[in-house]
């Protein structure tokens, strides 16, 4: 959409915006964080509607509001669940409309929470793709402001708001694992990482990698996306931002396979009792999953695989959403 590469201004910038209109993140200490043998979390699913996308949302609306180009017609947003949902807490407070378009297969614990705030909610096909294009139909015709799940620069640099915090909540932090689906958090949290010197682990599940197969092809390319976490990562293709900033220095980009996900998922409930979506665990999944071993859950699995810490290496692992059927959790999905 233009705008190529986030800069730390424009992270500087969304901070200002947002400040005291988002959560601040929570941090909490996992098993062996104390003594640096093992990861802290980051909580940000206890933002607003129950995930990162709350940031983006708000420094989007702010910002047009800000400039005088929020319409009548309000915003309309496509998404598989979360950014909808954010999109419409964020102009329920900016008090215009939202007009929400979902697959119809997006998670009814999404569709159902959508609704109390006020959006109109269409649900178009059986995939992201078939709803952004109802959506920016939907913005030809109605004059509506049309905002994007994790492809604006105004989107990233919210997310990115959220390793600012995490900076500066914990010093010494080395590395930030953090889950990828277009790419929006990955590409605004790399930016504020780069100004902080922290490595940022971009993971991706082994059967939606928009972001690993547009590193191979040199440029954003479409995949077919059939991960158990497809319902919060679930693009087809790759951010141009995500895409330059996996290219910087400091940036590692790794794969995971389901059964990781899964397995991250359960033990965040049985060990802490956090209920998190299988795309926020998928940051997990990383430091389960075997270094460099491909699962053989897909062809052509010739990625990194997994990540390693080293001894002391201070991480922080991105809990990014939350909005799931806990009972989910009594009887795991298969990957």
């Amino acid at each position: 959409m233009g705008q190529q590469q986030l800069g730390y201004d424009d992270i500087k910038a969304a901070a200002e915006r947002i400040a005291g209109r988002v959560r601040p993140v929570a941090l909490a200490p996992g098993s062996g964080a104390g003594d640096g043998r093992g990861p802290w979390f980051a909580l940000e699913y206890l933002q607003h509607t129950g995930s990162f996308k709350a940031r983006g949302a708000q420094n989007f609306l702010q910002a047009h509001r800000e400039d005088g180009s929020l319409p009548d017609a309000g915003v309309t947003i496509a998404s598989g669940g979360n950014a909808g949902l954010a999109c419409a807490w964020a102009a329920r407070q900016q008090g215009v409309r939202a007009t929400v378009f979902l697959p119809a297969t997006a998670p009814q614990v999404k569709i159902a929470r959508l609704r109390p705030y006020g959006a109109d909610v269409r649900l178009v096909g059986a995939e992201y793709a078939e709803a952004l294009a109802a959506c920016e139909e939907f913005a030809a015709s109605s004059g509506a402001l049309a905002s994007h799940a994790y492809d604006h620069p105004l989107i990233a640099a919210g997310a990115g708001t959220l390793l600012e915090e995490i900076h500066e909540r914990l010093p010494g932090l080395d590395t930030v694992l953090v889950a990828v689906g277009g790419g929006g958090l990955f590409a605004g949290v790399a930016a504020a990482a780069r100004e902080h010197g922290v490595r940022v682990v971009a993971v991706e599940p082994e059967r939606s990698r928009a972001l690993h197969a547009a590193l191979a092809a040199g440029r954003p390319v479409d995949v077919t996306v059939d991960s158990v976490a497809g319902d919060s990562l679930g693009a087809r293709r790759a951010t141009a931002l995500a895409v330059e900033a996996a290219r910087g220095e400091g940036v590692r980009s790794v794969l995971v396979p389901d059964a990781a996900i899964v397995r991250a998922r359960q033990a965040l409930w049985e060990d802490h009792r956090i209920a998190v979506e299988h795309g926020a665990a998928t940051a997990l999944a990383a430091l389960l999953t075997e270094p460099n071993g491909g699962s053989g859950e897909s062809e052509g699995d010739d990625g990194e695989h997994g990540y390693r810490p080293a001894d002391g290496e201070r991480v922080c692992v991105v809990l990014c959403g939350a909005n799931t059927d806990p009972a989910t959790l009594a009887t795991p999905a298969a990957p």
